[in-house]
């Protein structure tokens, strides 16, 4: 007898229908972070929650940026970006960045975030975040159509103080989730 799959208008196995302009928020895709950029010496920085890890080496991270985000042109005209990884400590900060255009306010004067010199791009880091990654364009063949950048890692620090950080994450519409404390560590090579 064939497998046969009983279909219902507006009803899958008791659930209800979800909007697919919010399914963002089932699906997000990793931490949120901060992008800064570097445009005529002038110091951006964005919240950024989009972003993928697409290989291990060369490190390649996938992002999305809206071509409306001022830190969009610094990207695509200075072809660098930092990376930086905050802690939940620091989540007010990181909403206030996300609720304000670096058109318009000096983000990192406005919400007390400290700006430090990279080694590899002109971009500066927040010293704020306990990790930091340089990162160069190593793909921007999606960024007209999508808005999707390919960046290379080309250099990463992380603050050997911290240990089990904890991360947040954009889960749609005003609304964070937080890491919960590391729960067990799994084997990731049978023996």
């Amino acid at each position: 007898m064939p497998f046969e799959i009983a279909r219902h208008a507006n009803k899958v196995a008791g659930k209800r229908a979800y909007p697919p302009g919010k399914v963002y928020g089932l699906l997000e895709p990793g931490p949120v972070v901060l992008v800064t950029t570097t445009r005529d010496g002038k110091p951006g920085v964005m919240p950024m929650s989009w972003l993928t890890m697409m290989e291990f080496e060369p490190p390649l991270v996938g992002c999305v940026m809206s071509n409306r985000n001022y830190s969009f042109d610094s990207l695509v005209a200075s072809r660098e970006c930092g990376i930086n990884v905050p802690g939940v400590e620091i989540a007010a900060k990181v909403v206030k960045c996300g609720n304000a255009s670096g058109r318009d306010v000096d983000k990192f004067a406005k919400f007390g975030l400290t700006p430090v010199a990279a080694t590899r791009i002109d971009a500066p880091l927040v010293a704020e975040c306990y990790a930091n990654l340089e990162c160069r364009i190593a793909d921007d063949g999606m960024v007209e159509k999508y808005g999707f950048f390919v960046l290379q890692v080309v250099a990463a620090w992380i603050d050997p103080t911290r240990k089990n950080p904890r991360q947040i994450h954009h889960r749609g519409h005003g609304v964070f989730a937080v890491d919960a404390p590391r729960l067990l560590k799994l084997a990731s090579r049978a023996k």
